[in-house]
């Protein structure tokens, strides 16, 4: 098993004919994934690595069927693109794109909640049962197969830690990006439950990191939820100068929570171990 994707989940890519949408598209046959069309609105009856293009998603569906689809379009056309999917029904909605404005997010999370529909993003890197499928923009050949499952905010700390636990000839069960706006779709309590329940994934690792709440709201839902798998988190920036402006945009500290100490503390009491360093993380996982 693995979680929200493997190698039966049909994928379509919105935005195939772009140049991310045409390059990552490429990278996603290469690692197995089965991507069965494209959306591009005006560029029906096109094809880009032999993947048909149509106009519309219920275009599409009248061809193939779908389970996932990956919205790679600029931020001004990813509400519309985005609200097409989840009124198509398309089970998992995986938003690549950055710098989506924050009100577009909120309806669309709210749409997709009652929809239910499973939204991951923006400004994610995706998601990728390594050696199965994928549904992002990860370098594959940095993850492996496995029974270790990553959940992230950092897509580039994804990347650092999958490819130590490679090296390690650890592999992954299945590697999350919630993504790391402020405004995001699924989000780590949401995913963990799935780990939870994956007989394949025997430990968890959580990849946080200062600002938001994110960590703080982990550790609350699993305090009162309880978990019989072992569970490791690190949290980033934990020597980041106070005041200091951060890159992500959900890096924002307020109301006494989003701090370094206020994330180690808060998963600490809720029974998670939380790393100091990588050979932490590497040691809870051998």
């Amino acid at each position: 098993m693995s979680i929200l994707v493997d190698e039966s989940t049909r994928i379509i890519v919105q935005g195939i004919t772009g140049k991310q949408g045409s390059y990552h598209a490429a990278r996603m046959l290469e690692s197995n994934s089965r991507v069965v069309a494209g959306i591009s609105p005006g560029k029906g009856g096109q094809s880009v690595h032999d993947i048909p293009v149509y106009n519309t998603i219920k275009e599409a569906k009248r061809n193939v069927s779908i389970d996932a689809s990956m919205v790679i379009v600029p931020p001004a056309g990813v509400f519309e693109a985005a609200l097409e999917a989840i009124n198509n029904d398309i089970p998992l909605v995986v938003i690549i794109t950055e710098f989506v404005p924050v009100h577009d997010m909120i309806k669309l999370k709210n749409i997709a909640s009652y929809k239910e529909v499973s939204l991951l993003g923006p400004n994610t890197i995706g998601v990728i049962s390594p050696g199965k499928s994928k549904i992002g923009i990860m370098p594959s050949y940095l993850y492996s197969r496995g029974s270790i499952g990553i959940i992230s905010r950092s897509g580039t700390l994804t990347h650092e830690v999958a490819s130590n636990l490679t090296f390690k000839n650890i592999g992954q069960s299945t590697c999350v990006g919630i993504g790391g706006d402020p405004i995001k779709g699924m989000n780590f309590s949401q995913v963990i439950e799935l780990f939870l329940h994956d007989e394949q994934t025997d430990k968890v690792i959580i990849l946080g990191e200062i600002g938001g709440s994110d960590e703080e709201l982990l550790a609350e839902y699993l305090s009162n939820r309880g978990f019989n798998k072992e569970v490791m988190a690190f949290i980033a920036g934990r020597s980041a100068p106070p005041g200091k402006k951060m890159g992500h945009a959900g890096a924002i500290i307020a109301r006494g929570m989003g701090t370094a100490d206020s994330k180690v503390s808060s998963l600490s009491n809720a029974g998670i171990q939380v790393a100091k360093d990588m050979d932490e993380l590497l040691e809870f996982a051998s």
